[in-house]
């Protein structure tokens, strides 16, 4: 096209687009799966994340130094311990008078007085070192590209040097536990390069029997010794040439191809057990891997990871937007002309977690397991306010059940270390935590109290426990949870407290989330009865007694349950129209602080809904648009799934469009701006990963949502994507879903049943089945105990409000029984 002159190219482009635009009107082109660049990564920001979930590494590709930044899921600071303030009970008892007296001023005072964190606040994730690769002669190449294909999980970097082309390929191998990194050139003998490995950890280094050897420890942190011990091993079988192995690293001389294994393991075996031996576990990993051939590893790597991610496609259409180098994509992506960038960002988040999260291994943290420092940002723990909830929003609806495992252990870990907090901080059975942890199941107040006095971390995990079942019919694993799920509703049998004005059990103290209002010129968090934890403990004890139901066990307990939970306050619509934060009155309508705690119900429970409980659906309306927008970036994620909720897909798009936003990729500090870095990271900023993953689950429920009793299909579809087709979505009761559409409105349905029973389906245009299948009009409530919906109490209105009804689009709603393991079809009229 080069040779053409510029009137003839702009025209020929023109045709591609409108050839592309007409395919588009069809079934859509299969989405690239591909982040590519242009340049080397200048920083962390713009180097491509490889992870098995145990492993870790940051790809920044220069030609001349390749850096490899190392991670490992288990090398945090300090060592086994938990951060309960012992001395807590007598305060406790004093803020709860305080408090249920109204004197929020004074409670105020006196938990800044007394109720700071006990010892620590948690242990931070740690980096273990960086592996360099020196390429002498590669400074001035030539025809440079790097990418990251999430549809192999594999990185590659190419350029030419002198004629010859120079390439490397990257994978953190799923089976085989190292990572590896393949070198190869176009001309014999032309792979000449040095490997060395430097950590900021306190470590050592050695060579031997030709492997890099480097022994380290997690740091000391907050009084707690460092008690990991972690070794990696860096070894090269080059093809041809020669090898060399020095105190200074390892040289390889005019190879024709090489292959790096790198290995890593600590001495961690649990919370509460650092007596593994880190150097066997990491000789074991490398001495196996050695001896399996490249193109194999590589085979294997990939059908591991196609296991998981190819059960779920996306397709929106390709304009000639996505033949564009990612970061300018990311740039462009407001002006609405690349769909794909939409699929390639919603798989990028199911490709994290699948890096970043296995069965047997630890959960996501704040950072998933990517991080360069000794102490990075809020020590990337685990924050469970939201954003360790909002890491596995997508692991059921995407179609990767097995990765939520981890936080299912780490859940049943938390049940056993939070009793300590539940009877020594608040004299109570069960067991709670409150907004951090970390590898060691901290379950204690993190930071001041009006961040940290908030004991409902074990509320909201617990959540996903039922969620697993609700999604997967498996008794079993309801029967193995069932006491963590007691143990968590038990805390609150005992905690909660009758406040003064309608005797409503709330929970005291607490706060709503890292947000605060104004009363007497100061600003007052610590309160009792937030929406949130009002919002949480009916679920909890919902969802408890379900369980109880289900399991034909502890009935008297569930009685119990059901006498409290009568007694929890209502939700309220406050005096502008919107869902109350507080148990009183007192939300600032300018307020857009970026926790909307209060709409937990909304998402991700089901307690409102624009069908059973219209006067709070519009309620809630109100409250995403007195927040606003634009925010940080794991806040977008969650308003993308609020919109969705809403069924507005061209509002939930939008928070799309301010999220897939480019942040400069130069290290600062916090802010509020949100977006997206050049390697389509989330940007807090700094990095958190939970909005990658908040908006894939967001975009998840604009597709297909169950929550409210029905598999409700294309409730939210965009105006920007009339035409396009998803498979492999998963909703409650078991379905897994087939969906086609084109000009907004469904054209094909296929639905595969896992466990039978009635299939209750609201679409928003005619549908009929086909191949025998009859659909009958939904009557009732839906039979189908997985879609049974949790009554709640009709909202408090202000009497300076009216509480109004939503305006929805027309739905037609249909039973049909199912069969396990038979699918059915479903198509337009």
């Amino acid at each position: 096209m080069k040779t053409l002159p510029r009137l003839a190219r702009v025209l020929l482009l023109l045709l591609c687009w409108a050839g592309t635009l007409k395919a588009a009107a069809g079934k859509p082109k299969p989405t690239p799966l591909r982040l590519w660049y242009d340049k080397p990564a200048a920083n962390w920001n713009e180097a491509l994340p490889l992870g098995n979930g145990r492993l870790g590494v940051m790809v920044f590709g220069a030609p001349q130094r390749e850096r490899l930044q190392l991670n490992e899921e288990t090398i945090w600071g300090g060592g086994p311990n938990n951060n309960v303030k012992a001395d807590a009970l007598p305060v406790v008892r004093q803020l709860r008078e305080q408090l249920l007296a109204g004197q929020l001023v004074e409670a105020q005072a006196l938990a800044q007085a007394q109720m700071q964190p006990a010892g620590n606040s948690g242990m931070p994730y740690q980096m273990a070192s960086n592996v360099y690769l020196d390429f002498p002669g590669h400074d001035n190449a030539t025809h440079y590209q790097r990418d990251l294909d999430i549809s192999r999980a594999v990185a590659s970097v190419s350029y030419e040097v002198g004629g010859v082309t120079y390439r490397r390929e990257v994978f953190s191998s799923l089976p085989d536990q190292v990572i590896i990194v393949r070198l190869t050139a176009s001309k014999p003998g032309s792979i000449s390069c040095q490997l060395s490995e430097e950590s900021p950890m306190q470590h050592t280094q050695r060579v031997d029997q030709n492997q890099l050897v480097l022994d380290g420890r997690g740091s000391e942190h907050e009084g707690q010794e460092g008690k990991v011990r972690f070794q990696t091993r860096v070894q090269a079988v080059a093809e041809g040439g020669t090898m060399q192995a020095t105190d200074t690293g390892i040289r390889i001389q005019d190879a024709n191809s090489a292959t790096l294994y790198i290995s890593i393991s600590t001495n961690f075996t649990n919370y509460h057990d650092v007596s593994g031996d880190a150097a066997a576990r990491a000789t074991a990993y490398l001495a196996s891997a050695v001896r399996k051939p490249y193109k194999q590893a590589l085979a294997d790597h990939v059908a591991a990871y196609h296991r998981y991610f190819n059960r779920v496609t996306l397709n929106l259409g390709v304009t000639p937007a996505a033949e564009l180098p990612t970061p300018q994509r990311i740039a462009n992506f407001a002006q609405g002309n690349d769909p794909a960038l939409a699929a390639l960002y919603f798989q990028y988040g199911r490709y994290l977690l699948i890096s970043s999260s296995q069965p047997g291994g630890q959960p996501a943290n704040l950072q998933g397991i990517w991080n360069d420092q000794l102490k990075g940002p809020w020590d990337s723990k685990y924050t469970v306010n939201i954003n360790t909830e909002m890491n596995y929003w997508p692991a059921e609806v995407t179609n990767l059940t097995e990765l939520h495992q981890p936080l299912f252990g780490m859940i049943k870990d938390l049940s056993v270390t939070g009793q300590q907090s539940a009877r020594q901080m608040y004299g109570a059975r069960g067991w709670a935590l409150h907004h951090n942890t970390d590898i060691w199941r901290i379950t204690g107040q993190v930071d001041p109290p009006q961040y940290g006095l908030w004991p409902m971390g074990g509320a909201w995990l617990s959540q996903h426990l039922w969620d697993h079942y609700q999604f997967t019919g498996d008794l079993a694993f309801l029967r193995e949870y069932y006491p963590t799920l007691k143990g968590a509703a038990t805390y609150f049998v005992d905690a909660l407290q009758e406040e003064p004005t309608h005797q409503w059990l709330v929970v005291a103290p607490s706060v709503s989330p890292e947000n605060t209002y104004s009363l007497q010129g100061k600003q007052i968090a610590l309160v009792t009865g937030t929406t949130m934890d009002n919002q949480l403990v009916f679920d909890l004890f919902s969802k408890t007694i379900r369980a109880a139901e289900l399991l034909q066990l502890d009935k008297p307990f569930a009685d119990s349950l059901r006498t409290l939970r009568e007694r929890l306050p209502p939700m309220q619509i406050g005096q502008y129209g919107q869902v109350q934060e507080w148990l009183q009155d007192v939300d600032n309508p300018k307020d857009q602080h970026r926790h909307i705690s209060h709409l937990y119900g909304l998402y991700p429970s089901g307690q409102i809904s624009p069908y059973r409980t219209p006067e709070l659906f519009e309620a809630a309306r109100v409250t995403l648009t007195q927040r606003g927008d634009v925010s940080t970036g794991w806040s977008m994620g969650w308003k993308v799934n609020f919109w969705a909720r809403m069924q507005d897909g061209n509002h939930a798009y939008k928070l799309l469009t301010e999220q897939l936003r480019l942040r400069s990729s130069q290290p600062g500090g916090v802010s509020e701006g949100g977006g997206t870095y050049p390697n389509l990271l989330d940007a807090h900023p700094p990095f958190q990963i939970d909005g990658n993953f908040g908006c894939t689950a967001g975009l998840a429920e604009l597709f297909v949502q169950s929550y409210d009793g029905t598999l409700d299909l294309l409730p939210a579809l965009p105006d920007a994507w009339p035409t396009g087709e998803v498979t492999g979505l998963v909703a409650r009761g078991g379905y897994v879903v087939d969906l086609a559409w084109d000009k907004g409105k469904v054209t094909r349905v296929r639905i595969t049943s896992k466990l039978g029973g009635n299939c209750r389906v609201r679409v928003h245009s005619p549908i009929k089945a086909t191949g025998g299948t009859k659909l009958a009009q939904a009557q009732g409530e839906n039979p189908n105990p997985f879609y049974q919906t949790l009554a709640v109490k009709p909202p408090l209105v202000s009497s300076k409000t009216t509480a109004k009804q939503p305006t929805l689009a027309p739905s037609f709603v249909y039973d049909f029984p199912t069969e396990p393991g038979k699918t059915y079809s479903l198509k337009a009229r």
